[in-house]
């Protein structure tokens, strides 16, 4: 296994031809650290859980997307804009880039939860969404409706703070992820996205009551999250998917 790339604030390669293009929107990064070997097993194979200083991560990310688009065609102002809400894990392969896992991706239409579940195997999941923002404070809500399990839903609030110009790095490791990881076509892939570097706020945490992470099969949260930022956020291209040769060994 290739020593994984270093953490950049800034997207490594262009993508000049972009699979797919939208905004996200609005953003709340809420992290939990967690030992790897207690996710490890969820990872797609050909990947490991990325650490930062021996731990890897559990992340909560709410948002919205904003006009999705496809092959540099204008974005969709209705079918590709949405509430999202994501469990993700942090994973690096055999080449060595890092990327993100998504455990499962609540979003509020129908139409695009079943072409990301059937085109590209994501974990899409259909839910009653809404993000609502009032002076300083955005608030996130879910309640999932299919395929299931119902019943699993988050609200998490936030109060929006000072702009960080200088993230820690742990703050970079967990948003500038330049890719994400999964199974496609019948084999693990690599699907690379580019943006401009985040824009971040510091965040007071108002409310987290959750059950998603529990749902998307990992251990419940202990103790109050390690990391709150929110971000407006930023326009995104995304790269077609490459597979991954070779399986990393931990």
């Amino acid at each position: 296994m290739l020593k994984p790339a270093s953490v950049t604030p800034d997207a490594p390669v262009s993508i000049r031809s972009p699979l797919l293009t939208q905004q996200w929107l609005d953003l709340a990064f809420v992290h939990w650290a967690v030992a790897p070997e207690l996710v490890a097993g969820l990872l797609p194979r050909g990947t490991v859980p990325d650490t930062h200083e021996g731990l890897t991560y559990v992340g909560l990310v709410a948002f919205r997307m904003h006009r999705v688009g496809w092959l540099g065609l204008p974005g969709v102002p209705y079918l590709g804009t949405f509430p999202e809400t994501n469990v993700r894990l942090y994973s690096v392969d055999a080449h060595g880039r890092r990327g993100v896992v998504f455990r499962s991706m609540d979003a509020s239409r129908l139409i695009p939860v079943v072409m990301g579940r059937v085109g590209f195997r994501l974990p899409y999941l259909w839910s009653r969404m809404a993000v609502r923002r009032e002076g300083d404070t955005v608030t996130y809500t879910s309640s999932r409706r299919w395929p299931g399990p119902r019943g699993a839903r988050t609200r998490i609030g936030l109060r929006i703070g000072d702009v960080i110009e200088e993230p820690t790095e742990l703050e970079h490791f967990l948003t500038a992820r330049w890719g994400m990881h999964n199974a496609f076509f019948g084999g693990a892939a690599y699907l690379p996205n580019h943006h401009p570097r985040w824009p971040l706020h510091r965040a007071e945490l108002l409310a987290c009551e959750e059950n998603l992470i529990a749902a998307a099969g990992l251990p419940e949260p202990a103790g109050a999250p390690v990391s709150v930022l929110y971000s407006p956020g930023v326009p995104v291209r995304l790269g077609r998917p490459a597979r991954p040769a070779g399986i990393p060994t931990p």
